[in-house]
């Protein structure tokens, strides 16, 4: 990873502490908020799919990737991981741009989810032996497969994060954790048999190119006028 210039002498803890404070009630609700509609539609579509799931297909890669049950809290994790980059950022505009590309993420992924229903294998697993994974099947079953927007919303969280360790220049260990953070939500996926190795590669290269997306424009937004010294 390179090395970039600070946009504050403040240290970089105390940098992404002060942007928490920033509009805190509002990133709260919001994110909240967010999150409320988000699964009121994600499982209104997967319990009424409008047509019968496609069975997505294994690959070798599927079998490499053991079943464990100490994927589980780097599954729930995610909930926290995509609520750090609003959390972090120091304006309005960032947020409101931050908002919209994960709104069309999101909204894409439904879309797909909605005209092509997919789900993973049925694993022959005895679920009642892990309480805590039978929970999510219950509550997560395993539709809305592919593409994985658990992966793809961590890919474009990973993103974001980035950038925003980067412009208050975070040491690089912090940013490889970032970075194996995303990884360990990916992987645990694949561990609690949520997904198959086809569902995680689509989610990534969706968050990607989402996530590319987003930098674009706020590349275009920091080279106007008023782009904020909280960018």
């Amino acid at each position: 990873m390179s090395s970039y210039r600070p946009s504050s002498s403040l240290p970089w803890y105390r940098q992404l502490l002060a942007r928490m404070w920033v509009l805190m009630p509002l990133k709260a609700i919001g994110t909240t908020l967010f999150m409320v509609l988000f699964f009121q539609a994600y499982f209104a579509i997967l319990r009424n799919p409008p047509s019968p799931p496609w069975i997505m297909p294994l690959t070798a890669v599927d079998s490499w990737v053991p079943f464990t049950p100490l994927a589980y809290p780097f599954y729930v994790s995610l909930w926290v991981y995509v609520s750090l980059p609003p959390a972090f950022l120091g304006n309005l505009r960032m947020l409101l741009l931050f908002g919209f590309w994960v709104s069309a993420l999101c909204l894409f992924c439904l879309g797909i989810f909605w005209f092509f229903p997919t789900a993973v294998p049925i694993p022959n697993i005895d679920w009642s032996l892990y309480p805590e994974l039978e929970r999510i099947k219950g509550l997560d079953a395993a539709g809305n497969a592919c593409p994985s927007l658990h992966v793809g919303s961590a890919v474009f969280a990973m993103v974001w994060l980035e950038w925003i360790l980067c412009r208050v220049g975070a040491p690089r260990w912090v940013r490889w954790g970032n970075l194996i953070q995303c990884l360990l939500i990916a992987w645990s996926t694949l561990a609690t048999r949520q997904h198959v190795a086809l569902d995680v590669l689509s989610g990534a290269l969706v968050g990607a190119l989402f996530a590319w997306g987003s930098l674009m424009h706020i590349r275009k937004v920091a080279a106007g006028k008023g782009a904020g010294k909280g960018l």
